[in-house]
């Protein structure tokens, strides 16, 4: 562990900021808070001071939402800095002006819906029509996106500003500019402190991965460096006021868990790999544009989990197999949007009550309190499950016969053939993502790299998993561009077997080259032991959102003698 903190402060770091973000369904649902409706909100805590943008929320996801389903979203990938948007909203000669007073007029389809963004003024009724959000956007009108923007920062790149610019009528009146974001806080004010080492890929909301070659260096993955996927912002939980509830639909009864109460239950601890559905983005987006955060290599980490056994919990509350009809168990978590609508998910129940399927609602995190950014104080712990639905900061649990109907389990992180596009995708086509497929991946050397040669011999090292607890078995390393094999020298795990084999495995291997200079692609493919293996290329599984990219990674290098 040493070794690899040391490593640390030897990478070089440039910031290169590419990113999109899922923004939440905007259709309503209930909350955590209403659902307690007697202000549960403030036993917990959680400080967004983001009142000012409620009633704006309806433009600024309606938005999103179009964006999530629009043919063009895949241009939405590209985070942009303050110059460079500068340019759009900005006063235009020729155009009349409005007040805030006359934006506010125009707040029904009969009046025409207006909007205001810095210094301009949209006319979005044409949008509006075409709009998947239905009239839900209509509870912004007549009023500044800017406060909503300031939560998704999706919006500020040149695609989406573009296109917003079409709609525009007139220039807000000098002295309204900036006056509905003026006195209001940033919603990202209170994010944790993270490690310097990790390289975000979007800030607001914040994530990130680390250095890659710092994952081959230690089987568990230290808190500071593991990958970082948040959708809204952090939350700051009081772990003293802190409360779980259970909700059974089909019995119609509830359980409130504090902290202390979960605690009381006997303690299991699980090693495994958590990985974000767009682990390797990056590669897919090579073949053809995807819409998500350019991922590369590293949104993925290894780490031990400890808490309380979901089915044990369960259990207290007379829901097991052979006494509940329902088939799904949803989480919600304590990160919610202004209209406090949580991140929410959903897993299969035989899952959630199988003692072998190891759910646990995690307090620790590597022997340590869970950090904020991980789920503090409770996140749920699914292994080999894909990260989307181990729910951070916990806050609700229902027992259900449906799946969450939350965004991020009915319109996003699903998988669809190379040929579907925003113009034919029907996602209620496709199951959500639940088990991820074998993957592996380069850690060392990396891409470009120059390496020199040493016995007619280049080193490699990296990782490889597969989900659904099935152990890797196998490493094949190629040299040559993936024309000649063989197996990776050696194979470090924890000593979990098949079918419960959570964590991943770390490999290194001597790959003989032919070439005494030049370029050299080296290749990787993992083997598990349901001898499942990865697909040869990224052209055979693209799908739209450059989810489950697990073809063989291939690395170009230049070696010298």
């Amino acid at each position: 562990m040493t070794n690899l903190m040391t490593r640390v402060f030897l990478q070089r770091l440039p910031p290169k900021l590419c990113a999109s973000i899922s923004v939440g369904s905007i259709r309503y649902r209930q909350s955590h808070w209403e659902h307690h409706g007697d202000g549960s909100s403030k036993r917990h805590r959680v400080h967004f001071q983001n009142s000012a943008v409620a009633g704006l929320i309806g433009v600024g996801a309606g938005v999103a939402l179009w964006l999530n389903s629009h043919h063009s979203a895949e241009a939405a990938s590209l985070l942009t800095t303050e110059e460079e948007v500068s340019t759009f909203g900005a006063y235009h000669d020729g155009l009349p002006e409005y007040t805030l007073d006359d934006v506010s007029k125009h707040a029904t389809m009969e009046d025409r819906v207006w909007v205001a963004y810095r210094h301009g003024v949209y006319d979005i009724t044409d949008f509006i029509q075409e709009h998947p959000g239905g009239d839900k956007i209509l509870m912004g009108a007549g009023g500044s996106v800017e406060p909503f923007w300031a939560l998704y920062a999706v919006h500020k790149n040149p695609h989406v500003l573009e296109l917003f610019e079409k709609y525009r009528i007139g220039n807000l009146s000098s002295s309204d500019v900036g006056a509905q974001v003026k006195d209001m806080d940033d919603p990202y004010g209170n994010e944790p402190r993270r490690h310097i080492a990790l390289k975000p890929s979007s800030k607001k909301p914040f994530n990130a991965e680390p250095p890659l070659p710092l994952l081959a260096d230690s089987l568990i993955t230290p808190n500071e460096l593991f990958y970082v996927r948040n959708h809204l912002p952090v939350p700051d939980v009081n772990a003293s006021t802190y409360e779980l509830d259970i909700a059974d639909e089909e019995t119609d009864k509830e359980r409130v868990l504090t902290l202390d109460d979960i605690k009381k239950y006997p303690k299991h601890t699980v090693t495994a790999t958590i990985q974000c559905a767009g682990n390797r983005r990056s590669e897919m987006t090579k073949v053809k544009a995807v819409k998500g955060l350019s991922w590369g290599q590293a949104a993925i980490g290894n780490a031990r989990w400890s808490g309380a056994r979901l089915c044990d919990v369960l259990k207290d509350m007379g829901i097991e197999r052979e006494t509940t009809d329902a088939l799904h168990v949803q989480f919600e978590g304590l990160d919610t949007d202004p209209a406090h609508m949580p991140y929410g998910s959903s897993i299969p129940i035989e899952k959630a009550l199988d003692p072998y399927g190891d759910v646990i609602l995690a307090y620790e995190m590597n022997d340590e309190p869970i950090p904020r950014d991980h789920g503090y104080p409770i996140r749920v712990i699914v292994p080999g499950v894909v990260g989307a639905r181990n729910v951070k900061w916990l806050g609700r649990i229902i027992i259900s016969k449906k799946e969450s109907d939350a965004h991020w389990q009915q319109n996003d992180y699903k998988g669809f053939a190379p040929n579907v596009d925003w113009d034919t995708v029907d996602f209620k086509k496709s199951p959500a993502i639940q088990e991820l497929p074998v993957i592996s991946a380069i850690c060392e050397p990396l891409q470009g790299e120059t390496v020199k040669v040493k016995n007619s011999k280049v080193k490699l090292r990296g990782y490889a998993w597969s989900g659904g607890g099935r152990k890797i078995i196998r490493v094949d390393v190629s040299a040559d561009g993936g024309k000649t094999w063989q197996a990776a020298d050696q194979l470090e795990s924890d000593e979990s077997g098949h079918p419960r084999a959570w964590g991943w495995s770390l490999w290194s291997a001597e790959v003989p080259v032919s070439k005494k200079s030049g370029e050299v692609q080296l290749c990787v493919k993992a083997v598990d032991s349901q001898y499942n293996t990865q697909p040869e290329n990224f052209e055979n599984i693209w799908n739209l959102r450059g989810v489950l990219a697990n073809a063989y990674h291939r690395v170009n290098i230049n070696i010298e003698q």
